[in-house]
């Protein structure tokens, strides 16, 4: 037993942490395919990551001015900050292993590991104050700034459609070219891909290309210093910083050794400053440190604050990058953006908050832009596609939330996948008898597009699908005159319309209407007397 216990405390650090790494970013890779319905129904915990964070926690408990019980599992990555400090930023975010492991891609040709400049530094703190501050004012920054938000964003909306559509191609090509040695392993290979890795269907979003972008932007940074995100820009980083300087877990000592230096110059997180002090807000208690250490002199360990507080000042960690000007100047940002917002809608600068085909379930107007923390969970859990990102058409608010486009996809008529995922209660769960029966919008027909209108040619096909058990759309028998190669004739044909108290916005005749561009039949927004109403039973 004492030689087994000899034998792993040799083992380095950096081993321990890279398999802790790997661990976690398997579990969040597991957990965005379980997004999806590949039974019954999807597992309730297929949210975890969001509810775990602190950030998206906070802002949203801000926004809703309430305690959301869904949220408060997020005290565990707080209650771990505050015995062990940062840790979570070094040994589970999936967004920072990512960068750990993709990073020296970026930085080819150009070593910036441990240096940079500093100055940047105080930006990751301005944006966490006006997340904050502006959360209760109505500017829901956090679906914008958040590491879960920004990488899962990215990844449903372009990675993923993108691995499938790869998939299916290379796959394809090689069934329809290869010879059958080929295929024979191909095949099962496929199979599996698809059984296990890839999304169940293939699946496309609008302004892919952005989300796709932003992560770009994130991993080129790199070129500029070795996780550029987590130093100087990632608020949810910030705030797990500032409660890591309660931590009593910690590096001794708190300078780098004079004369040496290597701490200081090898640091992937750039922690010590320019007196080559540690900065405990900085430390993502990463070890390596531990590791390189020529003299092994540093380690970490557990020291009561009141010896801390007491200790010399050589044995202190160094300050906040945060001045008073930046606090207040940051506050006022975000107060002042919601307002500025307002103002540029209500004279028609910037567009308004129209309304849009929310999810069924979705709260109204302000206070789901509020909540809504821009995850993309309802949009990849949806089984039609139709969830969709709004992209600018919403206001500046409105960026990335959910809008059902049912010429893309219908809201499916027996799911509820969408409030079941929602990590915040932006959209409701709903039993699915009340789902059934929730106006999301109405139907009304184009009578110069629609077929037995505008061409008097029977179709039907709406009314066949239509998933009401009353049937929302109802078939008239009219007489209409035609002309034909024997000259005028009178046929008999089915007109549809439109019974309002029976529809529910579903989109599903939209969807299938059979013209190629505009639909015959569209679904328009509720009007605001009567936004969200239910369809009595």
């Amino acid at each position: 037993m004492r030689r087994i216990r000899s034998m792993i405390t040799r083992i380095p650090w950096r081993y321990w942490r890279r398999l802790t790494q790997a661990a976690f970013l398997v579990a969040f890779l597991w957990l965005f395919r379980q997004a999806e319905l590949r039974g019954d129904d999807v597992p309730g915990f297929v949210n975890l990551p969001f509810r775990l964070d602190p950030l998206i926690a906070t802002s949203a408990m801000l926004a809703a001015r309430a305690i959301i019980a869904t949220l408060l599992l997020s005290l565990i990555i707080v209650a771990l900050t505050i015995f062990v400090g940062r840790a979570f930023c070094g040994w589970i975010c999936p967004l920072g292993t990512l960068l750990d492991w993709l990073g020296p891609i970026a930085r080819l040709f150009k070593n910036r590991k441990g240096v940079g400049s500093r100055r940047w530094r105080p930006i990751r703190y301005w944006l966490l104050i006006a997340v904050l501050v502006g959360a209760p004012f109505g500017l829901p920054l956090v679906g914008y700034l958040d590491p879960f938000s920004l990488l899962q964003q990215g990844m449903t909306f372009a990675i993923d459609p993108a691995l499938r559509w790869s998939a299916d191609a290379g796959f394809g090509w090689l069934y329809f070219n290869a010879s059958e040695s080929v295929t024979n392993i191909s095949e099962p290979v496929y199979a599996f891909l698809k059984d296990h890795i890839l999304s169940i269907e293939q699946a496309a979003y609008i302004g892919a290309g952005i989300s796709a972008g932003i992560l770009l932007v994130i991993f080129l940074l790199e070129r500029a210093q070795q996780r550029f995100w987590c130093r100087n820009l990632c608020p949810l980083g910030a705030m797990l910083g500032v409660i890591a300087r309660l931590a009593p877990f910690g590096r001794r000592p708190m300078r780098s050794c004079k004369g040496c230096g290597h701490c200081a110059h090898t640091c992937r997180m750039g922690a010590f400053d320019d007196g080559q002090r540690l900065e405990p807000q900085a430390c993502t208690v990463c070890m390596d440190c531990v590791d390189s250490c020529p003299h092994q002199i540093a380690q970490f360990l557990w020291f009561l604050p009141k010896k801390r507080a007491a200790a010399p000042t050589t044995l202190k960690g160094a300050p906040m990058d945060l001045s008073r000007r930046g606090f207040i100047g940051a506050c006022a940002v975000g107060v002042a953006l919601p307002a500025g917002f307002a103002a540029a809608q209500a004279t028609g600068i910037a567009p308004a908050n129209v309304r849009l085909l929310r999810p069924p379930g979705a709260l109204e107007g302000d206070d789901f832009l509020d909540l809504c923390v821009r995850c993309g969970e309802c949009m990849k859990v949806c089984i039609t596609n139709g969830l969709q990102p709004v992209l600018f058409e919403a206001g500046p608010t409105g960026l990335f939330t959910p809008r059902l486009v049912p010429r893309t996809g219908y809201c499916e008529f027996n799911c509820t996948l969408c409030g079941q995922v929602c990590p915040t209660g932006a959209i409701q769960p709903l039993p699915l008898a009340d789902k059934q029966q929730f106006k999301i919008g109405k139907a009304a027909f184009d009578e110069d597009l629609c077929l037995p209108y505008a061409e008097h040619e029977p179709c039907i096909v709406c009314e066949e699908h239509c998933p009401v058990p009353d049937k929302a759309i109802k078939l008239t028998e009219v007489e209409v005159e035609v002309e034909t190669e024997d000259g005028p004739s009178t046929i008999v044909l089915q007109q549809p319309s439109v019974d309002e108290e029976l529809c529910i916005g579903c989109g599903i005749c939209e969807h299938v209407c059979p013209l190629d561009d505009l639909a015959g039949v569209r679904i328009t927004p509720l009007n605001d007397d009567d936004a969200g109403e239910n369809v009595s039973a």
